[in-house]
């Protein structure tokens, strides 16, 4: 895409390039967000007051790179809903939409320690700047209408991950791989952008730099409070809960590091336990959820009842008051199939395609 990034300086072009099935628009939501992101933080280097963090609201196609603003118009409708953000209603929840009665926060609480003992119980290979991580997951994401009801896909699509270990600065941060129905630019290796060159951090998660994070859970959890960036209408623990669920999805960090992310989120307040939860791969789990009174979008980390090993995500709509949505909606939902170490971007480990 970036080689192409000319013919988005001629406004006339615009609706001819961005004449994309229907079903291909949400993806975008997402990234004009991190776009918007991207500039004001530009404005920021000039003196202004940093940008907020934008919630994502489409995590299986959160890291997508953008071409041009030409889709501001058509999304902005989509975001001026109820919370701090909008998005199609459905008449029917699909399989797996229900969301079971949670559990006190207490629950919560207990399920997340055993999650850590199980984490400091793991094995992690060190990873070397000159790697990248690869991360396979399976994903079920919305293909109706840009403005009508949610579907989900009914067969998931496959998502190749690879983010290099480089501390940087880097302006390419990764890149994904997406094939199959419901896949966004299928069969292209499409690049991460991360806007101006950054450094290993909470925005480019390296291996060494989750390595030099506290392992004790409080001294973490002021760390995330200060370095997080907190959309309007979103609580920073909210911000701080959708962070620690991005940096155990998709990196791979000591066990010790792994086990104090989950202690942090056990000490956030509102954070629940679902006791029945499915990811996109059809393996059932329990769940651990939180939901922010401001944000119209809530998500759920998917672990192994009996190993208490991170199996995937869900991602809900809470509310909408445009579209009539007062019970949760589901249109995402993610299965992580294999992550390991590879030594070059685009290569594929032994039983990638298992």
């Amino acid at each position: 895409m970036n080689a192409d990034k000319s013919r988005w300086d001629h406004p006339s072009r615009w609706d001819q390039e961005w004449d994309l099935p229907p079903e291909r628009h949400l993806h975008f939501k997402d990234v004009l967000m991190q776009q918007i992101d991207q500039d004001r933080a530009r404005e920021s280097a000039a003196g202004q007051e940093p940008p907020a963090r934008r919630r994502q609201l489409l995590r299986p196609a959160v890291l997508l790179p953008v071409a041009s603003l030409a889709l501001a118009g058509a999304l902005a409708v989509t975001l001026s809903g109820g919370g701090h953000g909008s998005a199609p209603s459905t008449g029917v929840t699909g399989s797996g939409g229900a969301t079971a009665p949670s559990a006190p926060a207490s629950g919560a609480s207990v399920t997340l320690d055993r999650i850590a003992v199980a984490a400091m119980a793991s094995d992690a290979t060190p990873v070397r700047d000159d790697q990248f991580v690869y991360v396979r997951s399976l994903a079920l994401s919305n293909t109706g209408t840009f403005d009508g009801p949610v579907r989900l896909g009914k067969v998931p699509h496959e998502r190749q991950i690879w983010t290099p270990q480089d501390p940087g600065p880097l302006k390419t941060v990764g890149w994904i791989l997406e094939t199959g129905e419901g896949a966004v630019m299928p069969g292209q290796m499409i690049p991460i952008e991360g806007g101006d060159a950054v450094t290993a951090g909470i925005h480019h998660p390296t291996y060494a730099w989750l390595a030099s994070l506290p392992t004790d859970p409080d001294a973490l959890l002021d760390l995330l409070h200060d370095q997080v960036r907190v959309a309007d209408g979103e609580s920073r623990e909210q911000a701080v809960f959708t962070t620690i669920g991005d940096l155990v999805g998709e990196t791979i960090m000591p066990p010790a590091n792994a086990a104090a992310f989950y202690r942090a989120a056990a000490r956030i307040p509102g954070v629940r336990e679902v006791p029945d939860a499915v990811d996109a791969a059809g393996r059932r789990g329990i769940a651990i959820t939180r939901e922010d009174a401001g944000s119209a979008t809530r998500d759920e980390w998917i672990f192994d009842r009996h190993t208490f090993a991170f199996l995937g995500s869900r991602s809900y709509i809470t509310h909408d008051e445009s579209r009539g949505i007062t019970t949760d909606t589901l249109y995402g939902s993610s299965a992580v199939m294999q992550r390991t170490v590879v030594d070059r971007r685009g290569e594929e480990p032994a039983g990638a395609k298992s």
